[in-house]
């Protein structure tokens, strides 16, 4: 697929994620590869439901730097690690849902795991609902470099798939192709939703 192609499926994905209301107040970031070296990334402070191709600036994935001089999302450096653990990913998504966020905060320990749901099917290489899915969360930071190297710290020895939760803040979650991220998404926010519901449901 080329650049132009892979930012007009980001830009269309963007729209549909801003249409649900799920990157609220220019909150939210997203990028797609371009090659080993470079991607396109979502500048900062802007609107997701309305972007356009020009919204979107080239970052080299070693270093965080844009040559541009313009403002790269402030979650750049969780987008280029991505890039970086998973030659497979070309599409990060970084969401600010509700339900993403309210889990993150009334789930203790340091994964939510998820089992039960026919949905968990939506997610590449899972076959069955028996499965119990590991969603890791990290407590949430400003400081990107710091947060971004214990999410590298922790992938060394617990794998991560599909995405992460950060503690207050939101879900991160990426795919081969914008195609696949989006619909990673989907299926995570429905699973989201559920788990929300059951545990309401429970505490009654």
């Amino acid at each position: 697929m080329t650049q132009h192609l892979q930012l007009a499926a980001l830009v269309e994905a963007c729209h549909w994620i801003g249409a649900r209301g799920w990157a609220p107040a220019t909150g939210g970031n997203m990028s797609v590869r371009e090659d080993a070296r470079w991607c396109w990334l979502s500048e900062s402070g802007k609107d997701k439901g309305s972007l356009t191709t020009a919204d979107f600036l080239q970052v080299e994935i070693a270093t965080n730097q844009a040559p541009s001089g313009r403002k790269p999302s402030a979650e750049t450096g969780l987008h280029t690690l991505i890039y970086r653990l998973f030659p497979e990913a070309n599409a990060v998504l970084h969401v600010h849902t509700v339900n993403a966020t309210v889990l993150s905060r009334v789930e203790t320990r340091d994964e939510l795991r998820l089992s039960g749901y026919e949905m968990q099917k939506s997610l590449s290489g899972q076959t069955t609902h028996l499965d119990t899915l590991p969603i890791a969360i990290f407590d949430n930071s400003q400081e990107i470099d710091a947060l971004a190297a214990r999410i590298e710290a922790y992938s060394r020895d617990n794998p991560l798939r599909y995405g992460f939760l950060l503690r207050g803040h939101g879900l991160t979650c990426w795919g081969r192709s914008v195609e696949e991220a989006k619909r990673h998404l989907e299926g995570l926010e429905f699973l989201f939703e559920c788990e929300m519901q059951r545990r309401l449901l429970e505490r009654r």
